[in-house]
């Protein structure tokens, strides 16, 4: 049998290896010229594409040319329009008022016109009558001038008009203030007439609505009875043993008004340099003119430079890049000032309470005769009126020597008449001078305890925080923490007791802007003419019902501002109101350098996710604002304009691009009142820059 030899596979397995990388070389070539003609094909399209954006960008910027002008003039008629009402009816406003002022005919002088302040402020200061309910309804009359001349002083713009105007403020709260001392005077000069027989010592409290004012006169030098609570006005207070003996008398006069902190701001302010008021509204609201010399220059340069570039639209991405550089994680700066227990030397106490009742009067009201001390930056002690605002009034607690008291002989009183006044009694008392071992502080405390003081906080104010408790120094003219040895605060009976190493003018503070940052806020439309901006803070949620130049405050579960709530005033009356009555949602000129942002996020309106088309980014600059095409959930931005859409000079009309017919309607028909209070409010808030 013949078996066939097997064949050779070397040579058909390189046959077979030269033919597959034949065919693997020919696939290659093949993917290759596929993927050169796809990659040309993408990028034609690319280009297409691009050419195609180009032409669409320039059609888009050149119909924005054609009618910025159109677009600048409206904006332009339309505001200019709309302040010119604004500010004819309120010029119309100011007449009506100086004619209702000058109607009064009630005797009071208008604080406006220097020569009837003048006549009334020299008047009052010659009155002998120190009946003390006589004084309370001088200084009932008195106040509201303080007021209406803090209102001329914000609206007055020329700097010697404004200088006259702080003077004479000056002169009446100090005139005020002195009252208020000499009614005291004559009432302990009659101390042992009103003696109580239980007690054998005086104490009588005298109120109305701007102050409260007790007394209490060591008559029995009874070492038992060296305390008193005026249970009436929520006040009391607790003496050393050294001053059981002494003839004394103690004196708290409790201010719902704040006639200090303004004098400490205005030093302040010396330092930081700050604009008025006036200036401040003017840098944020700036004239329409300007508005429009700066938008018309703006166009004459883009036209220029769209003419050689993009270079516009690049300017304004990079500008919205920075500001989301400069956005940081939310950073409240609300840490308070430390407080240093140091005692303060015992000659110096002397001379500070060996001071008479003109010195007082002085140091109280008027900065003029004092020899003020520079602010010192190194002070930790002084507290900062920029970062606190004083809340609930002034407590003047004073300790006088007991002035001599009135006799009768055979029907006639006699009653020495000091020129003094009132002389302050010193303390911590002067020690000798022992040379001993050991801590002196701590033997200054035991020989000069502390004295005690408890406040009720009153029901017109909502502190949102703990109280924190200062003291003035009438010398520096500043409120200051040293001083205070010891606080506590009682959240259930709203009452404060201190323990001070003397006897101090005190004050609560609260953080001015313990509600910011916000966290979120609504503007929404209520009705014809009648908006509602909500802002929640951290603490308490605002509502502000706004109706032409009228607002009017909503606030749940807030049983302290009653008399407030529900009130429709004006847009400056509320603010006021609010500051004063605890709730500060408005900004300062320096309100940056105490509140910082983060980045926004997406406050939902209910649980669930929000549709993409119900969010939209725009980028607005100088020369023509756009819609952008990303959401605020996109990783990078772009300056891509959204599908749909076109450049406008104006946001607001870009607005009219998608809004409804009747949205339009009351855009262009809203009353010029609710536009002014408006903007006024949204100016005065910041919620853009401050949420």
């Amino acid at each position: 049998m013949y078996i066939q030899p097997p064949k050779k596979k070397g040579k058909s397995s390189k046959a077979e290896k030269k033919r597959l990388k034949k065919e693997e070389e020919e696939r290659r070539l093949r993917e290759e010229e596929e993927a050169r003609l796809l990659a040309e094909q993408e990028e034609q399209e690319r280009l297409e594409r691009e050419q195609q954006e180009e032409e669409k960008q320039r059609r888009l910027e050149l119909k924005d040319r054609e009618r910025r002008g159109n677009e600048l003039n409206e904006l332009h008629l339309m505001m200019m329009e709309n302040q010119k009402k604004v500010d004819l009816w309120e010029a119309t406003a100011r007449k009506e008022a100086e004619w209702n002022r000058y109607m009064i005919c009630d005797g009071s002088p208008n604080p406006a016109v220097q020569t009837e302040i003048n006549a009334f402020i020299t008047l009052w200061k010659e009155d002998p009558n120190v009946d003390i309910q006589t004084i309370l309804q001088q200084c009932a009359l008195a106040l509201p001038l303080t007021d209406e001349l803090e209102v001329v002083l914000k609206e007055e713009t020329d700097p010697d008009i404004i200088q006259v105007h702080q003077d004479t403020l000056k002169k009446l709260q100090k005139l005020i203030h002195s009252k208020h001392l000499k009614g005291a005077e004559k009432i302990l000069k009659s101390a042992r007439v009103c003696a109580d027989i239980e007690t054998g010592n005086m104490h009588l409290t005298v109120c109305d609505d701007n102050v409260n004012l007790c007394l209490w006169a060591n008559i029995s030098k009874n070492p038992r009875f060296k305390d008193y609570d005026f249970q009436e006005v929520g006040l009391s207070f607790e003496l050393p043993k050294q001053l059981a003996m002494s003839d004394i008398s103690v004196r708290i006069l409790y201010t719902r008004y704040d006639h200090l902190s303004p004098l400490s701001l205005q030093k302040q302010a010396q330092n930081k340099h700050p604009v008025t008021e006036k200036e401040e509204c003017e840098a944020n609201v700036e004239p329409l003119s300007e508005i429009l010399k700066d938008l018309e220059d703006g166009e004459t340069k883009g036209e220029d430079e769209e003419r050689e570039s993009t270079q516009p639209e690049q300017d304004d991405v990079q500008s919205l890049k920075s500001v989301e550089g400069n956005k940081s994680k939310v950073s409240v700066h609300s840490s308070k000032e430390e407080r240093k227990s140091s005692s303060l030397k015992l000659h110096e106490e002397k001379e500070d309470h060996s001071e008479n009742i003109k010195e007082e009067e002085i140091t109280s009201g008027d900065p003029e005769g004092v020899p003020v001390t520079e602010l010192d930056p190194t002070d930790h002690h002084i507290v900062d009126m920029y970062r606190y605002m004083s809340l609930g009034g002034v407590y003047y607690f004073d300790l006088f020597q007991l002035p001599p008291q009135s006799i009768t002989i055979n029907n006639w009183e006699l009653t020495e008449i000091l020129d003094t006044g009132l002389q302050h009694f010193p303390y911590p008392l002067e020690q000798p001078n022992i040379s001993v071992t050991g801590n002196t502080e701590d033997s200054g405390m035991q020989s000069n305890p502390p004295v005690k003081v408890t406040v009720v906080l009153p029901e017109s104010v909502i502190f949102l925080q703990e109280p924190q408790v200062v003291r003035w120094d009438p010398v520096g003219q500043h409120w200051r923490t040293d001083g205070i040895v010891e606080t506590s605060y009682d959240s259930e009976t709203r009452s404060v007791s201190v323990k001070m190493e003397s006897f101090y003018t005190f004050t609560m503070l609260q953080e001015t802007y313990a509600n910011m940052p916000f966290q979120n806020w609504e503007l929404r439309p209520q009705g014809h003419d009648s908006v509602m901006l909500s802002i929640t803070t951290a603490l308490t949620e605002v509502r502000f019902n706004i109706q032409e130049n009228q607002c009017m405050l909503e606030l749940e579960q807030a049983p302290e501002l009653n008399h407030i709530l529900g009130k429709w005033m004006s847009l400056p009356a509320l603010q006021t109101a609010m500051r004063h009555a605890g709730v500060n949602v408005f900004v300062g000129e320096y309100s940056e350098d105490y509140v910082t942002v983060s980045a926004k996020v997406c406050e939902h309106l209910e649980e669930g996710p929000v549709p993409q088309e119900a969010w939209s980014l725009y980028l607005l600059g100088a020369q023509r604002g756009q819609r952008l095409k990303i959401k605020e959930t996109s990783k990078d931005f772009s300056a891509e304009l959204a599908d749909n859409t076109e450049f406008h000079s104006s946001f607001l009309h870009m607005l009219r691009d998608f809004i409804s017919p009747e949205g339009r309607d009351r855009i262009d028909n809203a009353h010029y009142l609710l536009v002014n209070t408006l903007q006024r409010l949204l100016c005065a808030t910041r919620v853009l820059a401050f949420s």
